[in-house]
């Protein structure tokens, strides 16, 4: 299997969870509150170790307990944590996660250390990537570095996958070095410009983005599957139904499937197959890292027993 190296964020989650979203200027009182490991960069490189993925994690955090936390907690999975830094003066990165009881969740992220990274970090890590048969990276840091690491990559002929969350525009130079895209119906309807109301105008944003330079795209639309789109093909794939309890890191698990799949040479059926059930296996579970399942839950997957 290839290396993979994952070039993110790392951030505390702090997860309430109550009856349902409170609206704008509304108090709702919670019921339970859990501090979980999470952040998507580290949330994917987590569901590859655990998928038994060989992983680079790339990233920074402050010199504080949750910056401690979070390097132990990538050690912990079998993650390389040997090249995150730690950022003095800065906090590591927060997110703020309210899940209410039907499993849906809204999120606020404060990026702290994740943007203080800098090309001048990437171009120390080249050697890294140089290594690795894959990169994936998010947007969970400065799009420069995105924007660097995504290049730097494709001059040293590694295959790249981008998750663009948060969602964002991203010009030309930044889309025509991506091998594999990764959004879910929010992000493609702004990537591509395009209102989304059905499948076929998510397969219209994914062709603008494709005539633009993007190689594949896998389209995430959770409970209802993903659609694959090439420029020659579009393929839908049905999702595996699981009795959801907490969605917040099905999206970091299908991804590190995706990768894992890809880096053990399997064919794009295999690798979206795979990603499906680890997506389905990861919905059952509250939390984000502590979530994502293992190799072996998904060797022994029973759609029965979601």
């Amino acid at each position: 299997m290839g290396r993979i190296t994952v070039i993110g964020s790392l951030n505390m989650d702090l997860v309430a969870t109550s009856k349902y979203m409170p609206k704008i200027g509304e108090t709702v009182i919670g019921y339970d509150f859990k501090q979980f490991p999470g952040g998507k960069g580290a949330n994917q490189a987590v569901a590859m170790a655990r998928l038994g993925g060989k992983v680079n994690m790339i990233g920074k955090v402050g010199f504080d307990s949750f910056g401690d936390i979070l390097i132990n907690s990538l050690k912990k999975n079998g993650v390389n944590v040997e090249n995150i830094k730690k950022e003095k003066n800065c906090s590591t990165g927060v997110a703020l996660i309210i899940v209410d009881e039907q499993a849906n969740n809204s999120i606020v992220v404060i990026s702290g250390a994740n943007y203080k990274i800098t090309k001048k970090d990437i171009d120390e890590i080249l050697d890294v990537i140089k290594d690795s048969k894959i990169v994936v990276i998010q947007l969970e840091v400065p799009l420069e570095v995105v924007k660097h690491s995504l290049i730097k990559s494709k001059e040293l002929g590694k295959y790249t996958i981008l998750n663009p969350a948060p969602a964002q525009e991203l010009d030309d130079e930044i889309i025509k070095n991506i091998d594999l895209l990764i959004p879910n119906e929010t992000e493609v309807e702004i990537l591509g410009g395009i209102e989304i109301k059905s499948e076929k105008d998510i397969v219209s944003a994914s062709k603008k983005l494709i005539k633009r330079g993007v190689k594949k795209i896998i389209v995430t639309l959770g409970e209802k599957g993903s659609i694959y789109i090439t420029e020659k093909e579009v393929r839908k794939f049905d999702a595996y139904k699981a009795n959801a309890v907490d969605t917040t890191a099905a999206g970091d698990a299908y991804i590190g499937a995706i990768a894992v799949a890809l880096a053990n040479d399997e064919d794009i059926d295999i690798a979206i197959d795979m990603a499906s059930k680890v997506g389905a296996l990861t919905v059952t579970k509250e939390g984000t890292q502590s979530s994502l399942p293992y190799l072996d839950d998904v060797i022994n997957f029973k759609k029965e027993n979601l």
